[in-house]
């Protein structure tokens, strides 16, 4: 999906109903921005404890040492900044 917006005075976009709706985000929520050379990236900040418990749920064993998702998160943000 492809849509053309235009930035307000102050520098801003409005996400279409539509795209917000695809990536299940409301007014108020939080999103990650990726930014790269090709352009930037919007999506939807999920609750690393709700990633975990999801991504554990389709495993037989659960995760059994706490996992810190944002330094790793953290890390690997600052590794792809450094590539580019």
């Amino acid at each position: 999906m492809s849509l053309k917006r235009r930035l307000g005075q102050k520098g801003q976009i409005v996400i279409p109903k539509v795209a917000r709706e695809s990536l299940g985000i409301e007014p108020g929520d939080e999103v990650l921005m990726e930014i790269s050379r090709q352009g930037v990236l919007i999506k939807p900040k999920m609750n690393p404890e709700e990633f975990v418990r999801g991504f554990c749920s389709v495993v037989s064993k659960k995760v059994s040492k706490k996992v810190d998702l944002e330094r790793i998160i953290g890390e690997e943000a600052e590794e792809r900044l450094a590539l580019h």
